[in-house]
């Protein structure tokens, strides 16, 4: 499996966790795996639990970087793409932070509309920048 197919895959249970917030990751991933929608992956598993365990950090950093959004108005799909990015850039020193952006702008391209992957790239771009 691809990085970029790790990250789609752990982009999809972030999400489907944005909707389900009685369920563990744990849990989610268990029944990702058994339904056979999640492909066991060392690097999706590594993303998916290190932006769950680091989300409140996480969120005060797309808080204080998104100027005149609050996080309950930003959509779901942007969220998760944005959270997975910023566990990347900020715990993950093996990735270089301009791929982060790349894939999550790619991402972004693929499952919102236009004016969100310019949002996600200008939040992931001001948090690099501020570094």
């Amino acid at each position: 499996m691809t990085r970029r197919q790790a990250r789609e895959q752990a982009f999809i249970l972030l999400f489907e966790k944005s909707f389900n917030n009685e369920s563990t990751i744990d849990e989610l991933l268990e029944l990702a795996l058994e339904l056979g929608m999640y492909e066991y992956d060392d690097f999706s598993n590594k993303l998916i639990h290190t932006t769950c365990n680091n989300l409140e950090s996480i969120d005060e950093y797309i808080s204080k970087n998104s100027k005149g959004w609050k996080i309950n108005r930003i959509s779901k799909v942007s969220l998760a793409i944005i959270r997975l990015a910023l566990a990347e850039i900020l715990y993950f020193d093996d990735i270089p932070d301009g791929v982060t952006i790349n894939e999550a702008v790619e991402l972004a391209k693929k499952y919102s509309i236009p004016e969100d992957t310019s949002f996600v790239n200008g939040i992931l771009g001001t948090v690099v920048r501020a570094k």
